[in-house]
């Protein structure tokens, strides 16, 4: 089972989705990605989720993100199952689903766990860097749904820390204080954020506009 880890740059590969064949990193692009597996389909909290994504799929275009689904079941099982998320959710499935049935993708992304089940893909989160580097990982178990709001209040965090020397606070949100890195020193923090607060030495508060 693979081990990735943070700052790792994603394995690619070439599959078959519901949106024809693509090559993982061709696909990526200059984008971000989040890239989150199901254990199968037919499955009622992840019948929810596909849906969310296709309701959010606005927001994460407005963060120049890709969003792409992954199972270890068939392209024709995987369409089959869109028909029912779109009646159910009332929507429109709007981004590929990978099909990995031989679960070479799973396999190389560590998405199979024996402890939980060796059939099926854990539901595992990866966010994506334009370097394809991973940036993110998050393992669920099956009774808890993913919370997408997160999701994406972590890609703001990430898209404006990766171009800024700043880090984001315990529930930050977009436009909210950010904290000054502590390699910043207080005459470059002068410079660069001026009118930033001092709460403690290695606690310095400012505001700033994301650039990714």
């Amino acid at each position: 089972m693979a081990n990735l880890k943070l700052g790792d740059e994603a394995p690619d590969f070439s599959v078959d989705t519901t949106e024809g064949k693509i090559n993982f990193h061709e696909w990526l692009g200059d984008s971000w990605a989040v890239l989150f597996s199901h254990p199968s389909d037919f499955t009622p909290v992840c019948t929810t989720e596909l849906g969310t994504v296709a309701k959010y799929k606005p927001e994460f275009d407005k963060r120049n993100t890709k969003v792409i689904a992954i199972s270890v079941d068939p392209v024709d099982s995987h369409n089959e199952w869109i028909k029912d998320i779109n009646e159910t959710q009332n929507t429109t499935v709007n981004y590929p689903i990978i099909a990995d049935p031989d679960k070479k993708v799973a396999t190389e992304y560590g998405m199979l766990h024996p402890n939980a089940d060796s059939n099926f893909t854990v539901r595992s989160v990866f966010v994506i860097g334009p370097d394809k580097k991973i940036k993110l990982t998050l393992t669920y178990p099956p009774s808890t749904g993913r919370n997408f709001d997160e999701i994406l209040r972590v890609i703001d965090s990430l898209q404006l820390t990766a171009y800024q020397s700043v880090a984001t606070p315990a529930n930050w949100v977009h436009g909210e204080e950010v904290v000054i890195s502590p390699s910043v020193s207080d005459e470059e923090a002068n410079e660069k954020f001026p009118g930033y607060k001092k709460v403690k030495p290695y606690l310095r508060l400012t505001k700033v506009e994301s650039k990714g």
